[in-house]
């Protein structure tokens, strides 16, 4: 920060309120890059801009780059708490510690404030009256226990739409599956009786359950209703069989648990949610937090703690007990208490683990974040791999950390949009992903077009520039993405066109089963060919074919639904013959989006990229896209 502009913003922040309340730093953008919440704003603020000597290397870089602080007021420090997470989500500031996740973890939804209930795959949490359960590891799973619960229980499995419509009963109570609650078979009082053995068996209340089952199914037996009884003892069989396969922790404990643990170094730190519900471990999920290490004497672990805790907190199931491993003192742990009671309605106890069995969750918590900071960084360090045979392949001044990539996509000759993708150290950044209208251009006119968005794209000063642009396309479109960069004044970012070909053993052949990608530098006639194998291959035509989906899925949108192709009609790259493999080995989309991509990469005609492609899509998330307009 120049030093006039740096004593101008420290003795604006003397003025500022002693209440409590969210600071918003910004660069000379006007881009918000730390927003953090305090008690007290005025001495928070001032810390800031005392001697920095006292400041970590990053948090110098934060000042040095402060242009602006504004600040907004709350009533309590609770709500600076609340109002911190949000404003963190919306705007993603570049200095704060920010969750990204790639996957939308499966939570099974209870409709309990139904008048029927039934069970539903959610991927949020909401206030809506339901229960839910969860956060799982496989959406497989919970497909399967949906089915399982549904089939034990009698639940019904229709939608709101149909249930309402319904004038006599359809085929799941034919063959005994559902008690008809739609056309008044059975009342809805004795409906909600028989599914609250669901409820139960959620709540980790499986004793109970059984014994219910069990005494239902004596007095069948009794009543010489063997059939009913006979389904009654393989019910209870069934669900005996799913709980010897959970790791029981605490088997007389009906509390909600999450533990959480850590392990990282200067590459980064991977914070380890291990969740246990009534005793029973049902899942984990690590969050990577890139180029922040916690082993770092100048980082305060209470600080980052919290703030993980603060936005992990905002949209996922709040348990009973938050096992830490480490103590953030009374003060913090009573704030964040209150904190997730303003959430979720009811008391939520956050503490360090002291005894052995808190301590036993914390180590498992601690050893899965081992193994997958392990994992993470080698999966990292081999897209760095890529990234540095990018760089010498195509003589790149330094490591492409940041590729962008357009496409200009036309429908049925008339509306024309551009999608931006962005990947940052060889993977989707999907933050800084944006989408163009185009506005001065008539009919098909590609140029043009890509003329429009990139003079729009480079009037953004407060985007980080790109150290390579991927063209999608040959010699000609190379050409001419080099003559507009020119004209734009931006010809000193590197630029590369990529094309397919025909390899020659395919030529012949009305479909083209195998190509071959060539990319086409300035300046040389002959094209780069990477191995097959290769990371760099993987990352650069991962960027083409996401430029792709988010150009045709912006034309989806603009469509607003009036096609019924099936999403994966907008999958790059799957043709018809890999969509019935996908649907012969899944039953449906929503099964497929919960599969693992090593489970999809193994599947006839199937490799890792086109897997990663398609659960990209799928569970493509559109509070992350965003739409560019001037």
């Amino acid at each position: 920060m120049a030093s006039s502009k740096f004593e101008e913003v420290r003795d604006k922040v003397k003025e500022f309120p002693t209440q409590s309340g969210v600071y918003l730093m910004k660069n000379t953008a006007d881009k918000i890059i730390y927003i953090g919440k305090a008690k007290n704003l005025r001495s928070r603020v001032r810390s800031y801009f005392n001697d920095s000597k006292d400041h970590s290397p990053k948090t110098r870089l934060l000042v040095s780059n402060i242009c602006e602080v504004e600040y907004i007021l709350t009533k309590t420090e609770v709500e600076a708490f609340l109002l911190e997470a949000s404003l963190i989500k919306k705007h993603r500031p570049k200095y704060n510690i920010r969750l990204r996740d790639d996957k939308a973890y499966p939570y099974i939804r209870f409709s309990w404030g139904d008048q029927a209930p039934r069970l539903y795959l959610a991927r949020k949490v909401k206030k809506d009256g339901s229960l839910y359960f969860g956060p799982y590891t496989s959406g497989l799973a919970v497909h399967g226990t949906i089915k399982f619960l549904n089939r034990t229980f009698k639940i019904r499995d229709c939608t709101d739409a149909v249930f309402k419509s319904r004038t006599r009963p359809c085929m799941t109570y034919q063959i005994g599956r559902c008690t008809a609650p739609c056309v008044k078979y059975i009342t809805m009082e004795d409906y909600r009786n028989e599914v609250e053995g669901a409820k139960l068996f959620l709540k980790g209340q499986n004793k109970k359950v059984i014994k219910t089952m069990t005494e239902k199914m004596r007095g069948a037996a009794d009543e010489e209703r063997f059939e009913v009884a006979a389904r009654l003892r393989d019910s209870i069989e069934s669900i005996k069989a799913i709980l010897q396969k959970q790791a029981v922790i605490n088997d007389t404990s009906e509390k909600d648990q999450d533990a959480l643990g850590y392990y990282g170094d200067e590459r980064g730190c991977l914070i380890e949610t291990v969740h246990i519900r009534a005793g029973r471990v049902i899942g984990t999920r690590p969050h990577y937090l890139p180029h922040f290490d916690p082993n770092d004497a100048v980082e305060d672990p209470r600080e980052w703690l919290v703030d993980f805790l603060n936005q992990y907190y905002e949209d996922n199931f709040i348990p009973d007990e938050v096992l830490l491993p480490l103590d953030i003192g009374n003060d913090l742990t009573k704030l964040m208490e209150e904190v997730l009671k303003e959430r979720s309605g009811s008391k939520a106890t956050v503490r360090f683990a002291t005894d052995e069995r808190g301590r036993n969750l914390v180590e498992m918590a601690h050893e899965n974040a081992k193994s997958h900071f392990l994992k993470y960084v080698s999966k990292s360090e081999e897209k760095l791999r890529g990234l540095e045979e990018i760089k010498e392949r195509f003589n790149l001044p330094e490591r492409p950390r940041r590729i962008e990539c357009y496409d200009i996509s036309t429908f049925q000759g008339a509306e024309t949009v551009a999608s931006q993708v962005v990947f940052e150290d060889g993977v989707p950044a999907k933050e800084h992903y944006r989408r163009y209208k185009i506005k001065t251009v008539q009919g098909i006119n590609d140029f043009a077009s890509m003329y429009e968005v990139l003079s729009r794209r480079f009037k953004h000063t407060e985007y980080d520039d790109p150290h390579l642009i991927v063209i999608d396309g040959g010699k000609g479109q190379l050409s001419q993405a080099m003559k507009i960069l020119e004209e734009i004044g931006r010809k000193d970012i590197p630029v590369v066109g990529l094309a397919k070909a025909r390899t020659e053993s395919d030529f012949q052949k009305q479909e083209v089963e195998s190509t071959e990608e060539r990319f086409f530098l300035p300046g040389r006639s002959n094209p780069v060919i990477f191995k097959h194998n290769a990371e760099a291959l993987y990352i650069l035509s991962g960027i083409r074919d996401e430029a792709h989906r988010f150009a045709i899925t912006y034309h989806r949108k603009l469509r607003e639904g009036t096609s019924l192709e099936s999403e994966l009609d907008y999958v790059v790259g799957l043709g018809e013959k890999r969509k019935k493999v996908l649907l012969t080995q899944f039953n449906s989309v929503d099964e497929i989006k919960m599969a693992d991509a090593e489970e999809i990469a193994k599947l006839k005609g199937f490799n890792r990229v086109l897997a990663e492609r398609i659960l990209l899509q799928l569970n493509e998330s559109e509070e992350e896209e965003t739409e560019v307009e001037e």
